[in-house]
């Protein structure tokens, strides 16, 4: 059962409630109540359906930022095998936000990277709420290298509301490291796939969004601000927040209307969230699918690939 319910889930959280109280029920009497519990479920699965066909902007933003979406940490214990993280930008530092190494991707050899915001306190301490530092950008940087240089696909994995604004991040060159690894992703020659499981914030999100295919799961987003941010510079205040991710266009929707991304990645009914092995599992077989057809084409193919799809944006 959701831990966590979002304020537009209360007739969805009313339901699963009583399921739960049917079930303790059925534990300590010696009655069938099992119809009753279906009748519940198919409720909920209904209300769902239709409640997550009709979101709004803003309702999309507190989806994307649910606790209990897949993290990155989940992606890799589920669809990598033998990862081995390398760590440190060779420069400052290494960076918990921003991690990757080499790995297994269905029998494949791949460089992985992804950003991860953490699961429970400590962890997102840890990780520093997924805000990664210059050293994370330059880690990243030099694990692309890493694969160019041995013809490795690279397989990126977003969720962050930015990078770290902080003063030592600035006077560590973070719009500088956040620049290169942009150009180094346009620069490699091998095949490249992003996808943007949850939030996709500002230049930090970016830096790790520009491949040859970018993907977004169905109710990521995928901003150059937060809504929250945007609505502070233009009303003096962040309670017109709901107004600004309507005007912002962050939804999955709305980037492939654009051409920004190339691909929405179906989510399971009532979000990723709600099954997050489905939604992990989905998100591989996505994967693999442009996986294929990028190994097919020759490193000036996938060179060209990027230049004309990034000009046909601007």
């Amino acid at each position: 059962m959701i831990k966590h319910f979002l304020s537009f889930e209360k007739q969805v959280s009313d339901l699963e409630g009583k399921i739960e109280e049917l079930r303790h029920l059925s534990s300590g009497a010696d009655i069938n109540i099992a119809e009753e519990i279906g009748k519940l479920q198919g409720a909920v699965s209904e209300e769902l359906r239709s409640t997550y066909s009709k979101l709004t902007a803003w309702q999309k933003v507190q989806v994307a930022r649910h606790p209990e979406r897949p993290h990155f940490e989940d992606i890799l214990n589920h669809l990598m095998e033998d990862y081995t993280p390398l760590s440190g930008d060779r420069n400052f530092a290494d960076d918990n936000a921003l991690t990757g190494g080499t790995a297994f991707f269905r029998g494949r050899s791949v460089v992985v990277i992804g950003i991860d915001k953490g699961k429970d306190t400590n962890d997102r301490i840890l990780k520093n709420f997924g805000m990664a530092r210059p050293e994370g950008y330059r880690k990243a940087i030099r694990l692309m290298q890493l694969a160019d240089q041995f013809s490795l696909p690279i397989l990126m994995f977003v969720d962050t509301a930015g990078a770290y604004p902080g003063k030592g991040a600035e006077e560590r060159g973070q719009a500088e490291a956040i620049a290169r690894c942009i150009q180094k992703s346009l620069q490699v020659s091998v095949p490249t796939i992003s996808v943007i499981t949850g939030e996709g914030g500002s230049g930090g999100a970016v830096a790790l969004a520009v491949a040859n295919n970018t993907l977004m799961l169905e109710h990521a987003i995928y901003s150059v601000i937060s809504p929250e941010g945007c609505s502070s510079i233009l009303w003096r205040s962040s309670e017109n927040a709901n107004h600004a991710a309507e005007a912002l266009k962050l939804t999955a929707q709305d980037m492939q209307k654009f051409n920004i991304i190339d691909e929405i990645i179906p989510e399971p009914t009532g979000g990723a969230h709600r099954d997050p092995h489905l939604a992990i599992k989905k998100i591989g077989d996505a994967i693999e699918n442009r996986l294929i057809n990028l190994l097919s084409l020759q490193k000036d193919e996938l060179l060209k690939l990027k230049e004309e799809k990034y000009l046909k944006i601007s």
